[in-house]
């Protein structure tokens, strides 16, 4: 059976957000006997620029049919095209029509302008979280994940996520065998370990000032000490329950998970550049227990504290 895949472009998209997703889904034409279909749409078709100023063809879109892929591609410039109304109801009339709705990095800001992502799990690159979640509050936002699945609407992290997200595709439709061989053709994991975290500084996703970006800066200096919703409202003088809300609006994450984060990025540093107990460095920064600071190594990179520490001295040769 066929199978069409669209994918939605506009000035300054992400090239990567494309090629990738499409290399992996025409392996499994070439290796694999699929009929995957495909076609590069825009707002006004005809020639279209991506962010390094590369020209791609583009056909205008239309109503699409039945059983296709609609991929929104991601680009700095997502959160202003989308709010485009003929873009909007393009989305919308696809998803309606029971089609896969996907997006890649920030092309999920074209699927929240459209509505498809109200009361929905999603994420984004984690550079944007933040922004996506201030823009659309209604919109479930999840930073860690690499990909998302809510019923018919995908949605992927940052650039090479879009990947990842091909690889569940192509599962989703031809099984797991072909999409792990697709994955060695690429030399890129079937299912990748840990979440988009490991990537990102969360002092990079907060905004350049205010409330937020104080807070965090205050903790980052106190990781050792107890840092309650309650301490950290104190600190932004307000209540903590407006806190709650305005750090989760700001960042995509609650006030917890970001602590976390940010004792994390002081953990995975000293654990894989010193040669300091890990308990010790647990009690430093704020875990308690070298135990609860495995268990949050292995949540976010995908690796416990001793196998970071391990892979740091073998790449060093040690």
């Amino acid at each position: 059976m066929k199978r069409k895949i669209i994918f939605f472009v506009y000035p300054e998209f992400e090239l990567l957000d494309l090629s990738g997703p499409c290399s992996a889904f025409n392996l499994v034409n070439e290796l694999y006997g699929g009929q995957y279909e495909f076609s590069v749409v825009s707002a006004t078709g005809g020639s279209i620029k991506d962010r390094a100023g590369l020209t791609m063809a583009s056909e205008k879109f239309a109503e699409v049919g039945d059983n296709e892929t609609i991929v929104a591609v991601g680009g700095p410039t997502a959160h202003v095209y989308g709010l485009n109304d003929l873009t909007k109801d393009f989305f919308s009339k696809s998803a309606r029509r029971g089609n896969r709705v996907v997006s890649v990095c920030t092309g999920a800001f074209l699927l929240a302008a459209a509505g498809l992502l109200d009361g929905r799990r999603a994420t984004t690159h984690w550079r944007y979280a933040g922004l996506l979640q201030s823009h659309y509050p209604k919109v479930l936002v999840d930073i860690d994940r690499i990909y998302i699945r809510e019923g018919n609407i995908w949605t992927a992290a940052g650039l090479t996520a879009g990947i990842d997200l091909a690889l569940m595709l192509i599962e989703d439709d031809f099984g797991s065998s072909v999409a792990k061989g697709v994955a060695k053709d690429m030399v890129v994991y079937h299912r990748r370990l840990g979440g988009q975290s490991q990537f990102s500084a969360i002092l990079d996703i907060t905004p350049t000032s205010g409330r937020v970006r104080d807070v965090l800066c205050y903790a980052r200096d106190h990781l050792r000490e107890p840092l309650s919703v309650e301490r950290l409202a104190e600190v932004a003088c307000i209540s903590p329950r407006q806190f709650s809300r305005t750090f989760f609006n700001a960042t995509g994450m609650t006030p917890a998970k970001a602590i976390e984060r940010l004792r994390l990025e002081v953990a995975r540093a000293r654990i894989e550049e010193t040669l300091e107990p890990l308990e010790q460095i647990a009690r430093d920064i704020g875990f308690g227990s070298a135990e609860k600071m495995c268990r949050s190594c292995l949540n976010v990179f995908g690796r416990t504290s001793q196998e970071l520490r391990r892979a740091a001295r073998k790449s060093r040769g040690g």
